[in-house]
């Protein structure tokens, strides 16, 4: 039987795989010009950022209402605490006048982080 690349005038060329990719032509989303232009994908994009942040500030005034909360629960669970003096001060009054304020300037410094955090990821899905 005759070989089949000899009738056909030599051998056959080797298969090539074409990605999409590697197009001539090919350009990337411009994410960028989609917020500019304020399109259908640009408005997505800043309200998932927007979704996010929301997210975070709920999240941590949650926390803040939690903690804060149980104070009057645990004065009112246990009545010892709300008579009890730590260095003639009540120590329902140090808790709330005192130890809320660190807690407070905590989160806050937490939500500047993670929002910042948030922003810079964003801008990096935004840039070509």
């Amino acid at each position: 039987m005759p070989d089949p690349d000899s009738a056909r005038g030599g051998p056959r060329p080797q298969r090539e795989r074409i990605v999409l990719s590697h197009r001539a032509g090919a350009r990337p989303v411009r994410t960028r010009i989609e917020l500019e232009e304020q399109t259908r994908v640009g408005e997505v994009l800043v309200a998932g950022l927007m979704r996010t942040q929301l997210g975070l500030a709920l999240r941590l005034a949650l926390l803040v209402i939690i903690s804060v909360g149980v104070l009057p629960l645990a004065f009112w669970l246990v009545p010892g605490l709300a008579t009890a003096t730590v260095g003639g001060v009540q120590l329902a009054w140090l808790l709330l006048g005192a130890a809320i304020y660190p807690l407070l300037a905590g989160v806050g410094w937490v939500y500047v982080r993670q929002a910042e955090r948030n922003e810079q990821q964003f801008s990096e899905l935004v840039e070509d």
